[in-house]
This record gives C-alpha cells, sequence and structure tokens, in this order.
C-alpha cells in the first residue's frame, strides 16, 4: 500500500512574548524582495497571511487598508503574506496577486511564501491570520483583524486594540484571538 506524507500545518509553536522567525527573500508583487529585516526601522510590524480566494480575506481587504493608512503616521507596517499552494488553489498564483493589488490599492507590501515555510514557523493555519511584531520583533499579538467577516457587525477591533496598546506602551489587553477563515492551503 501506497504511504503519502501529507505536509504538516503547523511545526513550530511561535508563542506571545517570542522572537520572530526570520525569513527572507521573499517576492513582492511590486518586484522587490523582503526580509524580516526590510522592517527594521519600523516601530512595529504586521504580519497578514492572507489569499485571494478567500471571502474572510476579501471582506478584510478595506479594513486592511485603513488600518495601514490609520498607522503608517505611527512608523507602523503591514505586510501581507500569501502562502497557499498556487497548484492547488490558482487564485493564489502571483501573477493573480498582482492583480489583486491593483484592484484594491493595497497600501503595503503583498509577498508569495511559495514554499510555506514562513507561515510553518509563524504557526499560520488560515486567512487572515494575524502576527503583530513590536519594535524588537517579539510576538506581542495573534489571531484575528477584529470579530466579524462583516464590517457591519464589527464589535471588537482585535488588532487595532493591539495597536493602540503598544503605541501607547501598555501591555496587550487581549494578546491572543482565534483567528478565522479559509484554512492555507499547503
Amino acid at each position: 500500500m501506497l504511504e503519502l506524507e501529507l505536509p504538516q500545518a503547523r511545526t513550530e509553536t511561535f508563542t506571545i512574548g517570542t522572537g520572530a522567525p526570520d525569513f527572507g527573500n521573499l517576492l513582492g508583487v511590486d518586484g522587490e524582495r523582503y526580509s524580516l529585516s526590510s522592517f527594521q526601522d519600523k516601530k512595529l510590524l504586521v504580519l497578514l497571511f492572507i489569499s485571494n480566494g478567500c471571502p474572510t480575506v476579501k471582506a478584510c481587504q478595506d479594513r486592511m487598508i485603513r488600518i495601514q493608512k490609520d498607522y503608517a503616521p505611527e512608523n507602523v507596517k503591514l505586510l501581507a503574506l500569501n502562502s497557499n499552494n498556487s497548484y492547488l488553489s490558482p487564485a493564489d498564483t502571483y501573477a493573480e496577486m498582482v492583480l489583486r493589488v491593483k484592484e484594491k490599492g493595497f497600501n503595503f507590501p503583498y509577498v508569495k511564501d511559495e514554499d510555506r515555510t514562513v507561515a510553518r514557523a509563524y504557526g499560520a493555519v488560515c486567512t487572515p491570520h494575524v502576527f503583530l511584531l513590536d519594535e524588537g520583533r517579539m510576538l506581542r499579538y495573534k489571531g484575528r483583524i477584529d470579530d466579524s467577516r462583516n464590517p457591519e457587525r464589527v464589535t471588537v477591533s482585535d488588532l487595532r486594540n493591539a495597536i493602540d496598546d503598544l503605541l501607547a506602551n501598555r501591555p496587550v489587553r487581549v494578546s491572543e484571538t482565534t483567528p478565522f477563515g479559509c484554512n492555507i492551503v499547503w
């Protein structure tokens, strides 16, 4: 009998208060290459594991753009990573990512995690899945953007609250929430 070895979604545990796993050389839709150190001048870095086809991500895109716009003056940067297997999810090819950025007008870099090593290192499980890093690149928040896919039903803006807490030099009031959306296509 032929046995198949399926890829494991989570191979490492990235917990609150630990240093961010390094990554490098990820191709952005702008043609630039990005690494964790590309953002060393930013006070806070928000990693957003997203995809093109997920309805939850589509519903959150305007919120992501707005978060970047609102917090850019505070030296906060968002970085979107697409870790979906393009072969199994054709909506997540590099070419489709380029089209999405043009269509939506992303104001933050969008990179392809082609071999899914970054998603595995961070323990990303779905799209969207958020990881907020402080200036020392320690994990301070992980989970969801907010508490509803529908913008009109949002009652708790978890990511904004965490950013506000860090910018005010306060402990993050809720450092971990359960993300929801579409599973990463491994």
